[in-house]
Protein backbone atom coordinates (compact mmCIF):
# COMPACT_ATOMS: atom_id res chain seq x y z
CA UNK A 1 0.00 0.00 0.00
CA UNK A 2 0.92 3.67 0.17
CA UNK A 3 -0.76 5.13 3.24
CA UNK A 4 1.05 6.64 6.23
CA UNK A 5 0.75 3.41 8.22
CA UNK A 6 2.61 1.60 5.42
CA UNK A 7 5.80 3.62 5.80
CA UNK A 8 5.40 3.83 9.58
CA UNK A 9 5.22 0.04 9.97
CA UNK A 10 7.94 -0.39 7.38
CA UNK A 11 10.37 1.81 9.29
CA UNK A 12 9.66 -0.05 12.52
CA UNK A 13 10.16 -3.43 10.84
CA UNK A 14 13.46 -2.48 9.23
CA UNK A 15 14.86 -1.00 12.44
CA UNK A 16 13.93 -4.19 14.29
CA UNK A 17 15.56 -6.35 11.64
CA UNK A 18 12.28 -7.83 10.45
CA UNK A 19 11.98 -8.75 6.76
CA UNK A 20 9.85 -6.14 4.98
CA UNK A 21 7.67 -7.11 2.03
CA UNK A 22 5.90 -4.44 -0.02
CA UNK A 23 2.78 -5.51 -1.87
CA UNK A 24 1.76 -3.05 -4.63
CA UNK A 25 5.36 -1.87 -5.00
CA UNK A 26 6.82 0.30 -7.74
CA UNK A 27 3.78 2.43 -8.54
CA UNK A 28 4.70 6.03 -9.34
CA UNK A 29 2.66 9.13 -10.09
CA UNK A 30 5.87 11.23 -10.34
CA UNK A 31 4.04 13.87 -8.32
CA UNK A 32 5.84 14.55 -5.06
CA UNK A 33 3.02 16.81 -3.86
CA UNK A 34 0.98 13.66 -3.26
CA UNK A 35 1.64 12.28 0.25
CA UNK A 36 1.17 8.75 -1.07
CA UNK A 37 4.01 9.19 -3.56
CA UNK A 38 6.51 9.88 -0.78
CA UNK A 39 5.25 6.82 1.09
CA UNK A 40 5.63 4.62 -2.02
CA UNK A 41 9.17 5.73 -2.80
CA UNK A 42 10.41 5.36 0.77
CA UNK A 43 8.70 2.02 1.40
CA UNK A 44 10.16 0.58 -1.78
CA UNK A 45 13.62 1.82 -0.78
CA UNK A 46 13.62 -0.11 2.52
CA UNK A 47 11.76 -3.26 1.43
CA UNK A 48 13.44 -6.66 1.03
CA UNK A 49 10.91 -8.13 -1.40
CA UNK A 50 8.72 -6.09 -3.74
CA UNK A 51 5.55 -7.43 -5.35
CA UNK A 52 4.19 -5.48 -8.33
CA UNK A 53 0.73 -5.20 -9.85
CA UNK A 54 1.85 -4.21 -13.36
CA UNK A 55 4.94 -4.32 -15.57
CA UNK A 56 5.33 -0.55 -15.43
CA UNK A 57 5.97 -0.83 -11.70
CA UNK A 58 8.68 -3.43 -12.36
CA UNK A 59 10.34 -1.00 -14.78
CA UNK A 60 10.16 1.81 -12.24
CA UNK A 61 11.99 -0.27 -9.66
CA UNK A 62 14.57 -1.44 -12.18
CA UNK A 63 15.20 2.18 -13.21
CA UNK A 64 15.77 3.03 -9.55
CA UNK A 65 18.39 0.33 -9.19
CA UNK A 66 16.44 -2.32 -7.27
CA UNK A 67 17.98 -5.75 -8.01
CA UNK A 68 15.83 -8.00 -10.18
CA UNK A 69 15.94 -10.85 -7.65
CA UNK A 70 13.93 -8.73 -5.18
CA UNK A 71 11.18 -7.68 -7.61
CA UNK A 72 8.24 -9.88 -8.66
CA UNK A 73 5.32 -9.23 -11.01
CA UNK A 74 2.46 -11.09 -9.35
CA UNK A 75 -0.79 -9.32 -10.23
CA UNK A 76 -3.13 -7.37 -8.01
CA UNK A 77 -4.37 -8.57 -4.62
CA UNK A 78 -7.12 -5.94 -4.60
CA UNK A 79 -8.49 -7.58 -7.73
CA UNK A 80 -8.29 -10.93 -5.92
CA UNK A 81 -10.59 -9.46 -3.29
CA UNK A 82 -12.98 -7.96 -5.83
CA UNK A 83 -13.35 -11.19 -7.81
CA UNK A 84 -13.86 -13.22 -4.65
CA UNK A 85 -16.62 -10.86 -3.49
CA UNK A 86 -18.27 -10.12 -6.82
CA UNK A 87 -21.11 -12.60 -6.31
CA UNK A 88 -21.79 -11.31 -2.79
CA UNK A 89 -21.89 -7.74 -4.10
CA UNK A 90 -24.47 -8.72 -6.70
CA UNK A 91 -26.81 -9.61 -3.82
CA UNK A 92 -26.66 -6.05 -2.46
CA UNK A 93 -29.95 -4.14 -2.59
CA UNK A 94 -28.26 -0.73 -2.72
CA UNK A 95 -29.80 0.07 -6.11
CA UNK A 96 -33.28 -0.58 -4.73
CA UNK A 97 -32.52 1.49 -1.64
CA UNK A 98 -31.50 4.44 -3.81
CA UNK A 99 -34.13 3.93 -6.48
CA UNK A 100 -31.55 3.37 -9.22
CA UNK A 101 -31.58 1.29 -12.39
CA UNK A 102 -28.46 -0.47 -13.66
CA UNK A 103 -26.69 1.49 -16.39
CA UNK A 104 -28.75 4.62 -15.77
CA UNK A 105 -26.54 6.57 -13.37
CA UNK A 106 -22.96 7.62 -12.71
CA UNK A 107 -20.88 7.22 -9.54
CA UNK A 108 -18.62 9.99 -8.26
CA UNK A 109 -15.92 9.99 -5.59
CA UNK A 110 -13.70 12.93 -4.65
CA UNK A 111 -11.32 13.11 -1.73
CA UNK A 112 -7.84 14.27 -2.77
CA UNK A 113 -6.72 17.55 -1.20
CA UNK A 114 -5.66 18.90 -4.61
CA UNK A 115 -9.28 18.59 -5.76
CA UNK A 116 -11.38 19.31 -2.70
CA UNK A 117 -9.28 21.81 -0.73
CA UNK A 118 -8.91 24.30 -3.58
CA UNK A 119 -12.21 26.10 -4.28
CA UNK A 120 -11.14 26.95 -7.83
CA UNK A 121 -10.46 23.31 -8.71
CA UNK A 122 -13.57 22.03 -6.95
CA UNK A 123 -15.57 24.74 -8.71
CA UNK A 124 -14.37 23.57 -12.13
CA UNK A 125 -15.37 20.02 -11.32
CA UNK A 126 -18.80 21.20 -10.16
CA UNK A 127 -19.19 23.12 -13.43
CA UNK A 128 -18.88 19.81 -15.27
CA UNK A 129 -21.08 17.94 -12.82
CA UNK A 130 -23.82 20.54 -13.20
CA UNK A 131 -24.05 19.69 -16.90
CA UNK A 132 -23.72 15.93 -16.50
CA UNK A 133 -26.31 15.57 -13.73
CA UNK A 134 -28.96 17.08 -15.98
CA UNK A 135 -28.50 14.13 -18.35
CA UNK A 136 -27.43 11.33 -16.01
CA UNK A 137 -28.06 11.08 -12.26
CA UNK A 138 -24.84 11.08 -10.23
CA UNK A 139 -24.52 9.15 -6.97
CA UNK A 140 -21.88 10.76 -4.78
CA UNK A 141 -20.81 8.81 -1.65
CA UNK A 142 -19.13 11.80 -0.09
CA UNK A 143 -15.84 11.63 1.81
CA UNK A 144 -15.82 13.40 5.23
CA UNK A 145 -13.08 15.78 4.02
CA UNK A 146 -15.10 16.74 0.96
CA UNK A 147 -18.33 17.13 2.95
CA UNK A 148 -16.55 19.42 5.42
CA UNK A 149 -15.11 21.59 2.66
CA UNK A 150 -18.42 21.88 0.84
CA UNK A 151 -20.23 22.80 4.05
CA UNK A 152 -17.78 25.64 4.66
CA UNK A 153 -18.07 27.02 1.13
CA UNK A 154 -20.74 28.53 -1.14
CA UNK A 155 -19.98 25.55 -3.38
CA UNK A 156 -21.92 23.41 -0.92
CA UNK A 157 -25.16 25.29 -1.58
CA UNK A 158 -24.50 25.03 -5.27
CA UNK A 159 -24.09 21.25 -5.05
CA UNK A 160 -27.29 20.93 -3.03
CA UNK A 161 -29.23 22.75 -5.75
CA UNK A 162 -28.26 20.13 -8.33
CA UNK A 163 -31.28 17.84 -8.44
CA UNK A 164 -29.38 15.08 -10.23
CA UNK A 165 -26.38 15.07 -7.88
CA UNK A 166 -27.22 12.75 -5.00
CA UNK A 167 -24.96 13.01 -1.96
CA UNK A 168 -25.00 9.92 0.23
CA UNK A 169 -22.91 8.69 3.15
CA UNK A 170 -19.86 6.54 2.32
CA UNK A 171 -20.99 3.06 1.30
CA UNK A 172 -19.69 -0.27 2.55
CA UNK A 173 -17.45 -2.36 0.31
CA UNK A 174 -20.09 -4.70 -1.10
CA UNK A 175 -22.63 -1.93 -1.65
CA UNK A 176 -20.06 0.26 -3.35
CA UNK A 177 -18.89 -2.61 -5.53
CA UNK A 178 -22.48 -3.10 -6.62
CA UNK A 179 -22.82 0.64 -7.34
CA UNK A 180 -19.67 0.64 -9.48
CA UNK A 181 -20.39 -2.54 -11.39
CA UNK A 182 -23.89 -1.36 -12.35
CA UNK A 183 -22.97 2.23 -13.24
CA UNK A 184 -22.93 3.80 -16.69
CA UNK A 185 -19.62 5.38 -15.74
CA UNK A 186 -17.54 6.30 -12.72
CA UNK A 187 -15.77 9.61 -12.05
CA UNK A 188 -13.08 9.58 -9.38
CA UNK A 189 -9.75 10.81 -8.08
CA UNK A 190 -9.08 7.49 -6.32
CA UNK A 191 -6.29 5.15 -7.36
CA UNK A 192 -7.98 1.94 -6.29
CA UNK A 193 -11.21 2.73 -8.10
CA UNK A 194 -9.25 3.09 -11.35
CA UNK A 195 -8.20 -0.53 -10.90
CA UNK A 196 -11.61 -1.80 -9.82
CA UNK A 197 -13.43 -0.20 -12.76
CA UNK A 198 -10.81 -1.68 -15.09
CA UNK A 199 -11.55 -5.24 -13.98
CA UNK A 200 -15.30 -4.48 -14.08
CA UNK A 201 -14.89 -2.91 -17.55
CA UNK A 202 -16.89 0.11 -16.42
CA UNK A 203 -15.80 3.40 -18.00
CA UNK A 204 -13.84 5.53 -15.54
CA UNK A 205 -12.96 9.23 -15.82
CA UNK A 206 -10.07 10.04 -13.51
CA UNK A 207 -10.21 13.63 -12.32
CA UNK A 208 -6.45 13.99 -11.94
CA UNK A 209 -3.60 15.11 -14.17
CA UNK A 210 -1.87 11.74 -13.97
CA UNK A 211 -1.96 8.29 -12.41
CA UNK A 212 0.38 5.91 -10.63
CA UNK A 213 -1.61 3.06 -12.21
CA UNK A 214 -1.01 3.63 -15.95
CA UNK A 215 -2.05 0.12 -17.00
CA UNK A 216 -5.66 1.09 -16.24
CA UNK A 217 -5.51 3.73 -18.99
CA UNK A 218 -3.25 1.81 -21.36
CA UNK A 219 -5.44 -1.28 -21.65
CA UNK A 220 -8.29 -0.78 -19.17
CA UNK A 221 -11.42 1.35 -19.08
CA UNK A 222 -9.78 4.37 -17.43
CA UNK A 223 -9.28 7.81 -18.96
CA UNK A 224 -7.15 10.50 -17.32
CA UNK A 225 -9.09 13.72 -17.88
CA UNK A 226 -7.85 16.16 -15.23
CA UNK A 227 -10.03 18.86 -13.69
CA UNK A 228 -10.66 21.19 -16.64
CA UNK A 229 -14.41 21.54 -17.11
CA UNK A 230 -14.42 21.19 -20.88
CA UNK A 231 -12.08 18.20 -20.88
CA UNK A 232 -14.29 16.43 -18.35
CA UNK A 233 -17.37 17.10 -20.46
CA UNK A 234 -15.66 16.01 -23.67
CA UNK A 235 -14.59 12.72 -22.07
CA UNK A 236 -18.09 12.25 -20.65
CA UNK A 237 -19.70 12.76 -24.07
CA UNK A 238 -17.29 10.33 -25.73
CA UNK A 239 -17.99 7.78 -23.01
CA UNK A 240 -21.78 7.88 -23.27
CA UNK A 241 -21.48 7.73 -27.06
CA UNK A 242 -19.49 4.51 -26.69
CA UNK A 243 -16.48 5.63 -28.67
CA UNK A 244 -13.05 4.22 -27.90
CA UNK A 245 -11.43 0.77 -27.86
CA UNK A 246 -12.86 -2.18 -25.96
CA UNK A 247 -11.19 -2.29 -22.50
CA UNK A 248 -9.00 -5.27 -21.70
CA UNK A 249 -8.01 -6.98 -18.45
CA UNK A 250 -4.37 -6.30 -17.49
CA UNK A 251 -1.97 -9.26 -17.34
CA UNK A 252 -2.16 -11.41 -14.18
CA UNK A 253 -5.27 -9.64 -12.86
CA UNK A 254 -6.87 -13.05 -12.58
CA UNK A 255 -7.60 -13.40 -8.87
CA UNK A 256 -4.43 -15.41 -8.16
CA UNK A 257 -1.98 -12.72 -7.06
CA UNK A 258 -2.06 -13.79 -3.41
CA UNK A 259 -1.30 -17.39 -4.41
CA UNK A 260 1.75 -16.24 -6.39
CA UNK A 261 2.94 -14.16 -3.44
CA UNK A 262 2.55 -17.10 -1.06
CA UNK A 263 4.52 -19.37 -3.39
CA UNK A 264 7.38 -16.87 -3.62
CA UNK A 265 7.45 -16.32 0.14
CA UNK A 266 7.74 -20.06 0.75
CA UNK A 267 10.71 -20.15 -1.62
CA UNK A 268 12.44 -17.02 -0.31
CA UNK A 269 11.90 -17.08 3.46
Amino acid sequence: GDVNSTIACGLVAVKLGVTLIHVEAGLRSNDRTMPEEINRVLTDAISDLLFCTEQGAVRNLRDQGVPDDRVFFVGNVMIDTLLKNRAKAEESDILDQLGLSAGAYAVLTLHRPANVDDPAVLGRILDALEVIQKELPIVFPIHPRTRKNLAASPLGERAERMAGLRLIDPAGYLDFLKLMSSAKLVMTDSGGIQEETTILKVPCLTLRKGTERPITAEVGSNRIVGTDTQKILAAYNQTVEGTGPEPQVPPLWDGKAAERIATILVEKL
